[in-house]
């Protein structure tokens, strides 16, 4: 097929090897070469489409950019014409690397001008992110490692892409083996369309926006793009392929702050998560500054044997011998000093576990969206198993079946706990609502009201009469379960408070929260008795010991009975949002 691309055209189609279209007149070929055979896409500013190069014998596939300025015969379309003009000067030079298309012919023929370029051909990674779902750690890890150094390339040569997002980075399918300038840079991914938003820079009267407001830096939403906004984009894209949601949700206005944690399905090392949170850093002096920079973090850490002291495994390629520490000794010395490893006593070495000898039992079937909570009733014989899909199912161990099915949430299902005598259940939600269910009768019983966000756990008492839940609104809520009502609300996080737990005798309540730190209560007298404050992140779960002491805890600390789960980039499977 040849393809007419006259925009006043009525039917462009045309027959192979017309030399004119059919129903308008136009010329088909572009430079006696260029032959149109569909269109790919079209912008405010231009349409792109898949032609081939006639002119070769092979005719070879290429893309054509028609671009044509809103404003015709205008002072505006005279600055547009000398912008793509010199865009093309620049491309010409970018499209020399491997990962980036190369440029083949800059013209003007019937008013219109033209870039034809190389074509192409894979699928982009919007396309394989809705066919293959949400990118590993090792995806983005990978992705990051193939596109900075594309990122560092078009900096040096004064060039800021500013569109960077999945639809414009291509999976290369190579049909030729490849001879590449650049023999360090020999990555499958193809960072394409220089062309548009860069071209109009400075035609700001037309109501120009330059690149995707989902992944645009904050500077360049003023126009004030630089080298680090390319930085944003590429890290804003990385998190939305990790979670596949949209990276409006990704952040909180109310906090002011990324939330893409919340969004994961997938476990992220704590060192990638770091690098990503400083590539989309709104702050400018806080955001990487350059693409090696982000290369540079992204490289192992080295530690160990000092250089030219070999250890064990040197030269085998097996890794260095790590020997992990029992917390709870005390006056432990560290594995290594200043690059020396030091010997550990044998009673502080933790001694390897046999093979695991575990083995799935049943598998579950029966929720429509992800599985965000569950807890195993006291007598061990059923589960409750709480969801995206706003329902609660009941679930008999025993024979591995759905028993029933609870409904009543309006949002995600984010919590869910039996009470010590397993008649009640109790689950938070998104909604900001707790529901009280009878299991006797497997019906619902009554909801609970106060939080003024998002609820992300619930915990019983020892008794089973007081019922705590934490919530994205900072505050512990305690609740009287017989009288179905508030009793009293415990403050002093300073963000939303991921997790909540009863000591084993029932005399204090613990409060984890992404604030980095662990409360303690006295819950009763509704005071805080200590905060424990040396995490490295959102704390997201907390549990006491079953033999936790019936005392008040040493100042400072909470001795041998709480353990908290610091997770950083989803160590644990993260709460909803």
């Amino acid at each position: 097929m040849s393809y007419c691309l006259n925009p006043a055209c009525h039917n462009p189609q045309n027959a192979d090897r017309t030399q004119f279209c059919l129903s308008c007149g136009s010329k088909l070929l572009l430079r006696e070469r260029y032959r149109a055979v569909k269109p790919l896409g079209r912008g405010g500013f231009g349409r792109t489409f898949l032609a081939v190069d006639e002119d070769k014998p092979s005719k070879p596939r290429c893309a054509i950019k028609q671009f044509f300025p809103l404003s015709q015969g205008t002072s505006s379309s005279e600055k547009a014409a000398e912008l793509f003009n010199r865009e093309a000067v620049r491309l010409d030079e970018l499209g020399k690397h491997p990962q980036i298309p190369e440029l083949l012919a800059h013209f003007q023929q019937e008013r219109y001008q033209y870039l034809v370029q190389e074509f192409i051909e894979g699928e982009n990674l919007q396309q394989e992110l809705a066919r293959s779902g949400p990118f590993s750690e090792s995806q983005v890890l990978s992705l990051l490692k193939d596109l900075l150094p594309v990122l560092q390339f078009v900096h040096d040569r004064n060039v800021i892409h500013r569109d960077i997002k999945p639809p414009n980075i291509i999976r290369r399918i190579a049909q030729t083996p490849i001879i590449y300038t650049y023999p360090n840079l020999t990555g499958e991914l193809v960072l394409v369309d220089f062309g548009a938003a860069k071209l109009v820079e400075g035609l700001k009267e037309t109501g120009t926006v330059i690149g995707s407001p989902e992944f645009v830096a904050p500077e360049q939403i003023r126009g004030q793009a630089v080298y680090a906004s390319d930085l944003y984009s590429l890290g804003v894209t990385c998190i939305y392929l990790l979670t596949q949601i949209s990276p409006f949700d990704l952040f909180d206005i109310n906090q002011d702050a990324w939330v893409w944690r919340d969004f994961l399905k997938v476990q992220i090392d704590p060192k990638l998560s770091r690098i990503l949170d400083k590539t989309i850093e709104p702050s400018l002096s806080r955001r990487y500054k350059s693409a090696t920079e982000v290369l540079q973090d992204l490289q192992p850490q080295h530690s160990g044997a000092r250089a030219g002291t070999p250890h064990q495994g040197a030269g085998t390629g097996a890794p260095p011998l790590q020997v992990p520490v029992i917390p709870a000794v005390q006056n432990a010395v560290p594995a290594t000093v200043a690059g020396t490893i030091i010997p550990v006593p044998e009673r502080q070495r933790v001694v390897p576990a046999r093979s695991p000898t575990w083995q799935c039992v049943h598998t579950l079937v029966g929720h429509s969206n992800a599985v965000t909570s569950v807890a195993f009733s006291p007598d061990g014989e059923t589960l409750a198993s709480g969801s995206e899909d706003k329902t609660i199912e009941i679930w008999k161990l025993e024979a591995g079946k759905r028993w029933y099915t609870l409904t009543g949430h309006s949002d995600w299902v984010t919590c869910v706990a039996f009470s010590p005598d397993g008649r009640t259940l109790a689950s938070s939600g998104r909604d900001k609502t707790i529901q009280i269910w009878d299991l006797n009768k497997g019906k619902w019983w009554y909801a609970l009201r106060g939080h003024a966000d998002r609820v992300s756990a619930v915990a019983f008492s020892l008794n089973g009469q007081v019922l705590a839940s934490s919530s994205r609104d900072k505050t512990v809520q305690l609740w009287d379960l017989n009288k179905g009502r508030w009793m009293s609300t415990l403050t002093g996080h300073a963000e939303g408070v991921e997790a909540v737990a009863f000591s084993a005798g029932g005399e204090f309540l613990a409060s984890a929260s992404r604030d980095k730190t662990v409360r303690l209560w006295d819950w009763r007298a509704g005071k805080s008795l200590c905060t424990l404050a040396d995490c490295g992140d959102w704390v997201r779960a907390i549990v006491f010991a079953a033999n936790s002491p019936s005392r008040p805890l040493p100042r400072g600390g909470v001795g041998k009975g709480l353990t908290s789960s610091v997770s950083p980039a989803g160590q644990t499977p993260p709460s909803p949002p």
